[in-house]
């Protein structure tokens, strides 16, 4: 049988620890070179409405260990809006009830059936926030325990999340610019971890003091910058252009998600279609772009690569774009917990295979 799940399934079923350690598991097959990603393929054409764009987003992977391979589909419509200084990309919910479209369809690799097909919504979050935190775990001081977050979105709240789930946090400062949502997300936090959660009234004054900083907004401007960085701390980024190159370059090592994903060149764009984010500021400033080569996470999982050498070193992890392997990995555990926890509609295999074939 072949399981449909749904978000509310995903959120119930998966915890950050179990992500976090099935990604670890993940990055080390990927460095032993027995787990195989896919590239990314990033499609985009007009609308009938100038302000707006259609994405037609793939990506996939197999991993042999997980007896799994999967692909992830997204079918998205884009707008880019001002807000004051900052310009920020917006997806449109435009399907029908005001919806987005994700979907991930995990196969098995034993007999090529569809094990399970769900949205990508709170997976995707899930895999955001272990893979930063699997970056926390192998670069942060260990004694570090007092975290900043810029950013108060659902995102930001899977960083702060994993972070917990791999350090001690004591103290947690979250900063964005709107003081309800930073007020609300604090409380929030606090309630789910029980560990102290301020929110501040700037950037600066959530960095200050603090030994980890991940960023995860949806700006397209600098939200850290070199001026507010100290020795020992721990920086990340979920996004292209949240941490300003100057402050990139100040840190003594810096590791790369995916050196694919760092460029742009995965986006094919038709003419007549608007999207802004084709060229990645990583690539274009001096100071950065050699940045391309820097050490993978995977190579940093395999034991390829040293992590933190000194306590007072600066060290940054880019957490820029998905894999397919974050989905085949979190689709293989949250298919294994629906089986043993019975969730999910389970639909005959049979409507998604065939008698005859090309």
């Amino acid at each position: 049988m072949t399981i449909l799940l749904s978000n509310d399934d995903a959120q119930t079923l998966l915890t950050m620890s179990d992500c976090v350690s099935v990604l670890q598991q993940t990055y080390a097959a990927a460095h032993a070179g027995t787990a195989i990603n896919g590239r990314r393929s990033d499609m985009v054409g007009p609308t009938s409405r100038a302000d707006r764009s259609y994405v037609l987003k793939m990506m996939g992977a197999v991993q042999p260990d997980l007896k799994v391979g999967a692909v992830r589909i997204n079918s998205d419509l884009f707008s880019w809006v001002s807000e004051g200084a900052q310009r920020r990309r917006v997806k449109v919910p435009a399907a029908p009830g005001d919806r987005w479209v994700g979907l991930v369809l995990l196969f098995s690799t034993e007999t090529g059936e569809p094990l399970a097909i769900f949205p990508d919504g709170v997976v995707q979050r899930m895999r955001v926030g272990a893979t930063s935190g699997i970056a926390v775990q192998l670069l942060a001081r260990p004694e570090a325990d007092v975290l900043a977050i810029l950013g108060t979105g659902w995102q930001a709240e899977a960083q702060v999340m994993a972070a917990a789930a791999v350090r001690p946090l004591r103290e947690i400062r979250c900063f964005s610019p709107n003081a309800e949502r930073r007020a609300a997300f604090a409380a929030r936090m606090q309630a789910l971890l029980d560990i102290a959660t301020i929110a501040c009234e700037s950037a600066v004054d959530a960095v200050r003091g603090a030994d980890i900083v991940l960023c995860a907004t949806n700006s397209s401007s600098h939200v850290l910058d070199a001026t507010m960085l100290t020795p020992g701390m721990h920086i990340g980024t979920i996004r292209d252009r949240e941490i300003a190159p100057a402050a990139i370059a100040r840190a003594d090592l810096v590791v790369v998600h995916d050196r694919d994903n760092l460029t742009g060149q995965h986006v094919e764009i038709a003419h007549g279609a608007v999207f802004e984010e084709k060229r990645k500021e990583l690539g274009q400033d001096a100071r950065t772009s050699a940045l391309v080569s820097a050490p993978s996470l995977a190579e940093l999982v395999g034991g390829s690569v040293v992590g933190r050498q000194r306590p007072e070193d600066i060290t940054c992890f880019l957490n820029y774009h998905g894999i397919g392997l974050q989905f085949a990995a979190l689709g293989a555990l949250l298919h294994a917990k629906a089986k043993e926890q019975g969730r999910g509609h389970h639909l005959p295999t049979e409507w998604f295979t065939e008698d005859v074939h090309s």
